[in-house]
């Protein structure tokens, strides 16, 4: 948001996340153009005055437009800060290969030519340093909002994963308690039968999908019957009592 105020009047201007920039000479016009903030890609598009004086039209399929990604970006301010004097690659856009470059004009410092197919404009210095400012910004706003939805990806995946951890050391905690139980009574097990499905196997439990839609890991060492992984399967498990008793299953 951007404040001013004028003759004691603020002014309040919302910004939006969208840029077009447009540098036009002679007879070559170059647009910048980023549509959202939120999209890994900016388009540049180049338009020719016409024969009798008129310009192309992008809406009409005139002109030349690519779309360049953060990578492509980057390149082009390497360009433009002076770090390299040139760079140039094929764009690739439904296997029509289209080739673009940037490049500082031998012997002059002040002036950058970017081709795009047959399509050349050149920018002098204050143009240069306008669309090296713009593509500055823009490029940090995609780093920080174009790659937010795979961040989060990353870590509701880590989530996840812990979560999962969690239970499982869980089942295997619960395993470990059974056995010292066991060792401490000598006496024979009470074990109760219980319907369920398997959903999920790992090397010490079982995680059992009981029929009141109860999800619990049970350690393989309390489950005295043989039963079959198939997940489809609606089945019958021999588990000793105490542990449904301890998460209030309802058994036979």
């Amino acid at each position: 948001m951007f404040l001013k105020i004028i003759n004691d009047k603020i002014i309040v201007r919302i910004m939006t996340d969208t840029h077009n920039q447009i540098f036009f000479g002679q007879s070559t016009g170059l647009t910048i153009q980023s549509t959202s903030k939120t999209e890994p890609f900016i388009f540049l598009k180049c338009i020719k005055k016409k024969g009798d004086g008129t310009w192309e039209r992008p809406s009409k399929s005139e002109g030349k437009t690519v779309k360049c990604n953060l990578d492509e970006i980057i390149m082009i301010l390497q360009v433009l800060k002076r770090k390299i004097k040139s760079w140039s690659s094929f764009h690739d856009f439904n296997n029509v290969k289209t080739q673009i470059s940037f490049q500082w004009e031998e012997g002059k410092e002040e002036k950058v030519w970017i081709n795009i197919g047959n399509y050349s404009k050149m920018l002098n210095f204050a143009q240069i340093e306008i669309f090296r400012l713009l593509l500055k910004h823009i490029l940090k706003e995609k780093i920080e909002y174009a790659t937010s939805s795979r961040i989060s990806v990353v870590k509701k995946d880590k989530s996840k994963k812990i979560e999962m951890n969690k239970v499982i050391n869980n089942a295997t905690e619960i395993e470990a308690n059974s056995d010292i139980s066991n060792k401490k009574n000598s006496k024979i097990i009470e074990t109760s039968q219980i319907e369920g499905n398997i959903e999920a196997e790992t090397k010490n439990a079982l995680l059992i999908n009981f029929n009141d839609d109860t999800e619990i890991w049970v350690p393989k060492s309390i489950i005295r019957s043989q039963n079959n992984l198939n997940k489809d399967l609606t089945q019958t498990f021999l588990i000793d009592t105490w542990f449904l008793k301890k998460n209030n299953l309802q058994y036979i």
